[in-house]
């Protein structure tokens, strides 16, 4: 095995502060859309909005995850560059398999969240494609 060094964890930096920021764009347009739903289920409460609102609430949550998963993983990688400043490789080497770990685990949340967005925008289309079948 090849020796762990610096360089290797802060590779990272760059692609986790990337998926962080698009992680952090998908938190606030939830966010954004959510606090809209609340606003015109106030008005007129619809059935629809509650499912929409309950879908919302599911997407958020796992984007939660995807962030704290991706901070650790974050983390993780400073910890294993300072644990190979104080010359303790053998534990470096662990702790940023374990970060490697926390990403894969994030990026994987990040499929099911993005199946989940999918399913949702294609039941709007469906209910697009129906009204326009219905007008002709």
């Amino acid at each position: 095995m090849e020796a762990l060094t610096l360089t290797t964890p802060a590779l990272l930096f760059s692609a986790i502060s990337l998926i962080m920021l698009a992680y952090t764009n998908r938190f606030l347009a939830y966010a954004a859309v959510i606090r809209n739903l609340h606003d015109i289920y106030l008005e007129r409460k619809e059935d629809s909005l509650i499912k929409q609102i309950k879908n919302l609430k599911l997407r958020l949550n796992l984007t939660r995850w995807m962030q704290i998963l991706g901070i650790a993983s974050l983390l993780l990688c400073v910890l294993t560059m300072f644990l190979i400043y104080v010359h303790q490789q053998n534990i470096a080497i662990y702790v940023f398999g374990l970060a490697l770990i926390l990403l894969i685990l994030s990026l994987g949340v990040l499929i099911k969240e993005i199946q989940i967005s999918s399913l949702a925008l294609q039941h709007h289309i469906s209910d697009i494609e129906e009204h326009l079948r219905e007008g002709k």
